[in-house]
């Protein structure tokens, strides 16, 4: 029997703010003294009144507006009631008939809303004990609700992947997942019919590959447990990311159950009026967006698997564009010089687990790829010069010139060299001659050993021709 999967997520962000949500506290998440952000609002003392963070309110509608969605006219915040020990009111502040943003699409994904609300406390236990810090307590947080359109695993991650991009790209949030400044939940169903299931949110998904196993994994075990005629019950599950499993952590509560009523002590807010915050003004303060990145990238004759490499991160995409502008419009440059930075720069930088880009400057990269179109350097002495380059900075010229690595292309000399080789592989010579192709390659491969990689493999090529005739 076939089951259709059905998934949608709830997204969770952290805005960057100077303070949070609804008072002057700072909105610091290096903070590591507990409860060292805190005042009367944020810790819910009596007599207290919250304020609106005019700077969440833009970050939000800058993400509607570069989704396509329904930026509000009038919204409102709502009070929703649950108890937890990190929720000092009783109630969190938040959003619910009336969002700032309405609809909308990433990635082919329907947006159902964006709203902003206030972030819980943080609790801890250890040694028998609970505690709770409440630096995070009334940090801006937006919440972005798909439709349930996704089928897929990798469908759902690559949404959150360009989500987090474009958070990033308009300056809203940092969304690191492993910091808890972007936290995803994923809506999972299965069903034999047409028909929607019995939807489960699964919870704890703090990576980009724990949102792709986890509904995985939900997927399987909602299949398994419908063949052996089980009943799926509505219910919150946690990601157990070291048994790769998820688990049950309470019955999933309903809108009902948190009985939302507006905010008694928040106005009400006429978006169009407030200044700077009209639909135009929004528009037109968002920066050149990813997916409109790529398609540019895309018009230089990037590959489009290198322009998404080239896009993923703010750090790539501005290093690219610098070196974009140092070419000049020559594409063959430009095209070398992004084949060096996604399979050399990238791997460096993967590898020795450094922050992208703050240690190899462009006008020295630029200048070593351009040494390489002109011939001056073999791609394994690029390769070699770039090392250097990535590890302690430097001019292109001069390490070339201290390591070596000046490509030779005198042909005087080169044939001096192939005629060393030719007389050291006198069987391969001979094999070519008689016509076997393959026995040039060799030749020129330890034409190239000879020089120790300065020679040029062209003129080689070309010298060996000329000898072997």
């Amino acid at each position: 029997m076939s089951y259709r999967p059905t998934i949608g997520l709830e997204i969770h962000a952290e805005l960057s703010t100077r303070t949070k949500m609804f008072c002057a506290c700072a909105n610091d998440p290096e903070e590591r003294e507990p409860n060292a952000n805190v005042c009367p609002v944020c810790m819910a003392h009596p007599g207290t009144l919250p304020t609106i963070n005019e700077e969440a309110v833009r970050h939000v509608l800058r993400v509607g507006a570069a989704l396509g969605g329904t930026l509000a006219d009038f919204t409102e915040f709502d009070r929703k009631s649950y108890f937890y020990p990190d929720i000092p009111k009783g109630y969190q502040i938040s959003q619910y008939e009336h969002p700032l943003v309405s609809g909308g699409s990433l990635n082919g994904i329907a947006v159902t809303r964006i709203h902003l609300e206030e972030d819980t406390a943080r609790s801890s236990h250890e040694s028998g004990k609970s505690l709770v810090d409440f630096n995070r307590a009334g940090v801006p947080l937006m919440e972005l609700v798909t439709e349930p359109d996704i089928t897929d695993a990798k469908t759902a991650a690559d949404f959150a992947k360009e989500l987090q991009l474009l958070l990033r790209t308009l300056g809203a949030s940092h969304a690191n997942l492993e910091k808890g400044e972007m936290r995803v939940e994923a809506n999972v169903s299965v069903s034999e019919t047409d028909m929607f299931g019995t939807k489960v949110e699964v919870k704890n998904l703090n990576s980009f590959r724990s949102v792709e196993r986890a509904i995985l994994y939900e997927i399987e075990r909602q299949t398994a447990a419908l063949e052996n005629g089980e009943v799926i019950m509505q219910e919150t599950r946690g990601w157990d990311e070291s048994g790769q499993k998820t688990f049950r952590q309470r019955s999933k509560e309903g809108s009902a159950d948190y009985r939302y009523f507006p905010e008694p002590d928040l106005p009400k807010l006429r978006i169009t009026s407030m200044p700077g915050f009209s639909e135009i003004d929004i528009t037109n303060s968002l920066p050149e967006l990813p997916w409109v990145r790529r398609a540019r990238y895309e018009e230089f004759g990037i590959a489009p698997a290198d322009a998404a490499y080239l896009t993923s991160t703010i750090e790539r995409s501005t290093f690219f564009d610098k070196i974009a502008g140092l070419a000049n419009g020559d594409a063959a440059l430009l095209k070398l010089a992004t084949n060096y930075i996604v399979s050399d720069v990238g791997g460096w930088y993967a590898k020795n687990n450094v922050r992208e880009f703050e240690t190899l400057l462009p006008d020295a990269f630029i200048s070593l790829i351009r040494m390489t179109k002109d011939g001056e350097i073999s791609s394994r002495g690029t390769k070699d010069a770039l090392a250097v380059l990535l590890e302690e900075g430097g001019e292109p010229g001069e390490i070339v010139k201290r390591l070596g690595l000046a490509q030779v292309s005198d042909r005087e000399s080169i044939r001096t060299l192939v005629q060393g080789v030719l007389a050291e592989h006198t069987g391969p010579a001979g094999e070519y001659k008689s016509g076997k192709e393959t026995a040039l390659q060799f030749l020129v491969g330890q034409a190239m050993k000879a020089s120790k990689g300065a020679g040029n493999p062209g003129i080689i090529r070309e010298v060996l021709l000329e000898e072997l005739s």
